[in-house]
């Protein structure tokens, strides 16, 4: 804003000398600070310093526009901090919901890489409810969107999706269970045991998982989750020591859970939920998400 002159007048005027002045200001030699004097006082076009063996010293002129100085340099300061402030309240807010199944992180790690400050948008996290009636209203009222799987066939029809990724289905498997201390499971690892997985209908995806266990792998019983997966799903999974179809994202949700990787290639689609008619600042944070 200023001129950096200004700086440099107000630092030797503080100094009463180039070279303690070239010290404060981090340059090796005064030349530098001397030149920017000479320059400045050709500029205004009267003497701010009398040189002296001793240092340098404010003439009458010097003073007067020392004063001068420094009220400049702080009026141009405020007039940037008033225009960052204006800024930022001019940016548009994109409420991003976050919960226990659905966090948020994906979505702001992403961001950060996009944004090098300069965009018009800020992320105000917003906590949201896993229930799903309570997910819907709140993407109309409350939040612009949120992170989830979202291979629903409910959902295709009443949001918009933007795909992230597609990431690996795994096995949640209690703490107590005799699969606990595996690394990774296979189909005869689970001969026996019991498998929760969301009822018929809800996943395209999982549909095909249950398929398949129907058709060859008979010794697994599958035990239909009552709904949308929310907390007390993991609980009762924990509690009757049964496995249960999970993903990455959640493997904190249950501290007696252990998450493991199957050796079925199962991938769900995993990305950003927003509604139908999204306004046109939301529409256009969800376009710079693309990737």
């Amino acid at each position: 804003m200023y001129s950096r002159e200004l700086t440099t007048f107000i630092t030797v005027a503080d100094k009463g000398s180039f070279l303690k002045a070239a010290e404060e200001l981090y340059y090796t030699t005064p030349a530098t600070i001397m030149n920017r004097i000479n320059k400045l006082e050709q500029t205004v076009g009267v003497k701010l310093f009398e040189r002296t063996n001793q240092g340098v010293v404010l003439t009458a002129a010097g003073r007067s526009f020392y004063d001068d100085a420094k009220k400049i340099i702080d009026f141009s300061d405020s007039a940037v901090a008033r225009a960052k402030e204006i800024a930022k309240s001019e940016q548009a807010i994109i409420r991003v919901g976050t919960s226990i199944l659905r966090p948020c992180r994906t979505l702001v790690d992403l961001w950060s890489h996009i944004d090098d400050g300069s965009l018009p948008y800020r992320i105000q996290i917003v906590p949201i409810d896993d229930e799903p009636n309570s997910l819907d209203t709140a993407l109309h009222k409350q939040i612009d969107c949120f992170v989830s799987p979202c291979d629903a066939t409910d959902w295709q029809e009443k949001f918009n999706i933007l795909l992230l990724e597609h990431i690996p289905c795994r096995i949640a498997v209690p703490r107590k269970h005799r699969l606990a201390k595996k690394t990774s499971l296979c189909w005869s690892d689970l001969d026996g045991e019991n498998i929760m997985i969301l009822k018929r209908g809800l996943s395209p995806i999982l549909d095909e998982m249950r398929d398949e266990i129907l058709s060859k792998h008979p010794k697994v019983k599958i035990i239909d989750a009552p709904s949308r997966y929310d907390t007390p799903i993991f609980n009762e999974c924990e509690q009757n020591n049964y496995l249960m179809e999970t993903l990455d994202i959640w493997k904190d949700v249950h501290p007696s859970l252990i998450t493991l990787p199957m050796e079925w290639d199962y991938r769900m689609p995993y990305g950003v939920v927003y509604a139908k008619n999204p306004s046109p600042a939301v529409q256009r944070f969800i376009d710079m998400c693309k990737i």
